[in-house]
């Protein structure tokens, strides 16, 4: 049994917060707590509405916000001597890392979190360190390591009925597997996922887990059932403002549409997607979409010598220790062309 899904990094007076509340919203409550804290001269409140100020300006994509105030709330918490507060600082740091691109730093940051948690019996805050570490090492392509660190996560959210762990879990290692090809087991778990979030009123959760089940539906063929569950998905996404999400789930929208052999629609979904995530900084976003728009532009005709050359640019572009699946995924592309053409 599950409980209900709550956002603990909504904290101090700001805790009472829905986890589904529109981050537009969120950003509105925590720069007024922000600003009450800075008049009340109490370090720890002032950490905490930072932190969420970080949080809502990444959801919504404004990057360089979001740096400024998680690096704030970190020396409001270093300042009142408040570590359970620092850790959580870093951990939004190094998540931010991670949305940005860049892996080494984001695991560097997750890591001195969980340590920092750890000694400070934050329980909670060493959860979502470890999970993010799990969430980098598996976009960075260190399969083995995330899903030992997902299954032990999984584990340990079970025990303690924690929904929004094991939703985050769940969707971990369903990922892992549809990388792998087993679709079965992905489906599975992303459809486990999707009923806990569901039970338990996470709605971001939800919305992650649709776009799994979507990506499966497709690969089996079931495109027109795929696009319904990514609708679903959006109108959440959009819902609570989830930006770099509502990127994601069109990103993979324009794979469906590719898979089912609308390669024009494709082409135009991937090219809104990659105007998306450029707007919000979001290398490896951007990278796949491009990946996508330029297949579905072979597709349609484009001279192959053409495309070849702008798949080289592409893969030069992506550094091969920070975004290695990405790199691979493109490099496959250039090689199945290749063969084609041999």
């Amino acid at each position: 049994m599950y409980g209900k899904a709550f956002a603990p990094e909504y904290q101090g007076q700001l805790r009472d917060m829905s986890v589904n509340t529109a981050y537009e919203n969120v950003l509105a409550a925590a720069l007024e707590r922000e600003s009450q804290a800075v008049d009340e001269g109490s370090g720890l409140e002032l950490a905490q509405a930072r932190l969420a100020v970080a949080e809502a300006y990444r959801r919504l994509g404004q990057l360089d916000e979001a740096d400024a105030a998680w690096r704030a709330s970190y020396r409001a918490a270093r300042d009142a001597g408040e570590q359970g507060a620092m850790a959580w600082a870093l951990w939004s740091g190094g998540t931010l890392a991670r949305q940005r691109g860049q892996m080494t730093a984001a695991v560097r940051w997750l890591s001195s979190a969980r340590d920092l948690a750890k000694q400070a019996g934050e329980l909670i805050a060493y959860g979502y360190s470890v999970a993010g570490i799990a969430e980098t090492l598996r976009i960075r392509g260190d399969y083995a390591e995330a899903r030992v660190l997902h299954e032990e996560l999984l584990a340990e959210a079970r025990r303690r009925g924690e929904c929004r762990h094991t939703v985050w879990a769940l969707e971990g290692l369903a990922q892992l597997d549809r990388n792998a090809g087993d679709l079965d087991s992905a489906w599975r778990r992303f459809e486990e996922a999707a009923e806990i979030a569901e039970a338990g009123g996470d709605e971001r959760g939800l919305a992650w887990a649709l776009r799994g089940l979507a990506d499966v539906m497709s690969l089996r063929g079931e495109h027109d059932e795929a696009l319904r569950r990514l609708s679903r998905a959006e109108q959440i996404c959009r819902r609570m403002d989830l930006t770099s999400a509502l990127a994601y789930n069109r990103k993979m929208r324009g794979n469906v549409l590719f898979r089912a052999c609308w390669y024009g629609e494709a082409a135009r979904t991937y090219r809104g997607a990659q105007k998306m995530f450029r707007s919000i900084n979001e290398p490896r976003g951007a990278a796949l979409a491009e990946l996508g728009l330029l297949k579905s532009h072979d597709k349609l005709g484009r001279p192959r010598s053409a495309t070849e050359r702008d798949l080289r640019a592409l893969r030069d572009a992506l550094d091969s220790r920070e975004l290695r699946h990405t790199r691979r995924m493109v490099e496959e592309a250039i090689s199945e062309m290749a063969e084609i053409a041999a």
